[in-house]
């Protein structure tokens, strides 16, 4: 091993993810020659439109697995939420380094908390999950879409085009924008998008020995909370046009599960919980999933899929 591509987003959040994880690599490999190749993806280059209205799964990967697929990049660097439950034949998520925090935060004009905002403030955010949370919470804000690069989003507050906008703290914190946050909005508020926080590295399945060798990188705890998280989003079969969410932690030896399916206008949210062994991560997730259906989450599934997103 004496030469590896890495390929990414061009994005500043990105790159920052990116360039961490080769650090470390150089840091154990020094004599390792890493090339970085950046890949536009689906989800960059069509920035004026809501998520939910691009539809389909895989905005910003797919560009990215292929040149996996074709040899042109030895491994990629994803943010884990961006990362489907299906991967193509022949790559699997292979290492998980440690997580960042999965929180969501508030930043505002006026360095408002969300409970200080007034009535009719406009909070700015690209994700139905934030909106349905943050409608449930406070009916009486506007909640506008906001699409565009963490350094756009913060571009448009301060241009005075939002009070506030809702971005996940990860980003924050590996941009060096930690007196950015006014708020960490609590997992009772805004519980986070599944896998948020976290890097997912996904390389070819026959590349045993690269996998070995970067295997430095992999956080057993991280991936274990995951695997739960993303067990729940694989059993509804969602992606980003679907109000779901999920975030576990380790508490004590022990795995605690917090999910929700909520309907888009935050009328209806359904919030369950599980708690068992990490070996059980998978299962937890599933049967999840399956308790929040039968609450009637399979009818808000069935209406915001039936819903013309055009």
């Amino acid at each position: 091993m004496r030469r590896l591509t890495v390929g990414t987003r061009g994005s500043k959040l990105a790159l920052a993810q990116t360039n961490w994880v080769i650090r470390k690599i150089k840091e154990k490999y020094p004599e390792l020659e890493v090339e970085l190749r950046i890949i536009k993806t689906k989800g960059d280059k069509i920035t004026d439109v809501p998520l939910a209205k691009v539809g389909g799964k895989g905005l910003f990967v797919k560009e990215i697995e292929e040149a996996l697929l074709r040899g042109e990049v030895d491994l990629a660097v994803h943010s884990m939420k961006d990362v489907p439950t299906e991967l193509p034949a022949g790559l699997e998520i292979a290492l998980i380094p440690q997580r960042e925090s999965p929180y969501d935060v508030v930043i505002s004009k006026e360095n408002k908390r969300l409970e200080d905002l007034p009535s009719n403030a406009k909070v700015g955010t690209s994700s139905l999950r934030r909106g349905a949370q943050l409608r449930a919470h406070r009916p009486d804000l506007r909640i506008e879409n906001l699409r565009g690069n963490l350094d756009t989003r913060l571009r448009k507050l301060s241009e005075g085009l939002y009070d506030a906008i809702i971005v996940a703290e990860a980003g924050l914190l590996r941009l060096g924008l930690k007196e950015t946050v006014r708020e960490r909005l609590s997992l009772e508020v805004m519980l986070p998008a599944i896998g948020q926080g976290a890097l997912a590295i996904e390389m070819r399945e026959a590349d045993t020995e690269l996998k070995e060798r970067l295997s430095f990188l992999h956080d057993e705890a991280t991936a274990v909370c995951v695997a739960a998280e993303r067990s729940f989003l694989a059993t509804l079969g969602g992606g980003c046009q679907v109000p779901l969410a999920a975030h576990a932690r380790l508490v004590d030896s022990k795995l605690v599960l917090q999910a929700l399916i909520a309907d888009p206008s935050g009328k209806r949210v359904l919030r369950g919980e599980r708690e068992g062994s990490p070996q059980e991560a998978r299962s937890m997730g599933r049967s999840l999933a399956e308790e929040l259906l039968a609450q009637g989450g399979r009818e808000i599934l069935q209406t915001v899929y039936n819903a013309d997103l055009g």
